[in-house]
């Protein structure tokens, strides 16, 4: 008995010695954005072109599973696990996802305030988020103008537009704020996660799912597919879901995740204090 709790102890002291720190955490994120900030934009576009396609997968699957399931309330708990699908593929996939880059690269640009890297960030963020909205639009119009699917599986595929439009101006980037701090939070989860990737990029993507947050890729699929219906204007989707959208993840990404986060490290190291 004595053998089994100074065994079970060692484990335990074993598992918070091995458990990451901040630090350790945001010093794998910054290599990662280096490593990001040095690629080319060919490079980059082709990355968040494929990322685009993958992300329209949100909505197929999502819009699917919902158009098989019998109309109740719980519904949406079981088809809101197809949201997930396209955020597995391109972040496994190490494909440019523009709400993941909210993070990434915005930690060196935080460590070095200089002209020259505010530029290269927003080549990044400017050639990354043409490439997935391109991605979607892609899709959204096959979808729309093909017979890939069955009648009633469109007719779902619009009702998550009408859905994702619903909402005012105010409210879709409220509800982008946190999808950005979730998505964001989740690249925080996701370095030295290991084996549970793959559960915190469906859970985390899951709850932004349920709660009808505002992600401007995978949104833009579902908007971009309703405009290309003829069910609505291009320009009520990207003045109304796109913008909104777009603004409320960048200030949960950059503001609640990377700026915060950033402060904790450096905070820390002024203080002279360890990392927590």
């Amino acid at each position: 008995m004595a053998e089994d709790k100074e065994a079970y102890a060692h484990e335990q002291v074993k598992e918070i010695v091995d458990s990451p720190s901040a630090q350790a955490i945001h010093d794998a994120i910054y290599k990662e954005a280096e490593s990001e900030l040095e690629r080319p934009t060919s490079n980059l576009f082709w990355s968040g072109l494929a990322a685009g396609l993958s992300m329209s997968l949100s909505m197929i699957v999502e819009g699917v599973l919902e158009a098989y399931l019998p109309e109740a309330e719980w519904t949406v708990l079981v088809s809101s696990f197809g949201y997930s699908m396209g955020f597995v593929i391109v972040i496994l996939g190490k494909q440019q996802l523009f709400t993941e880059n909210t993070l990434t690269p915005i930690l060196p640009l935080l460590h070095d305030k200089t002209t020259e890297k505010f530029v290269n960030v927003m080549r990044l963020w400017g050639v990354v988020l043409f490439a997935n909205l391109l991605g979607t639009l892609l899709v959204a119009l096959a979808v729309a103008h093909t017979f890939a699917f069955d009648p009633h599986v469109l007719d779902t595929f619009a009702k998550l537009g009408h859905k994702a439009m619903e909402p005012g101006f105010g409210t879709v980037l409220l509800r982008g704020v946190f999808a950005g701090w979730l998505i964001a939070l989740m690249v925080w989860l996701l370095p030295y996660a290991g084996t549970a990737r793959v559960w915190i990029i469906i859970l985390v993507t899951y709850v932004v799912a349920i709660g009808h947050f505002s992600h401007v890729i995978a949104g833009s699929m579902e908007t971009f597919t309703i405009a290309a219906m003829g069910e609505t204007t291009w320009g009520n989707v990207l003045l109304n879901y796109t913008l909104p959208a777009l603004i409320g993840n960048i200030l949960g990404g950059v503001v609640l995740v990377a700026a915060i986060n950033h402060l904790q490290i450096s905070s820390g190291k002024k203080e002279g204090s360890p990392t927590q």
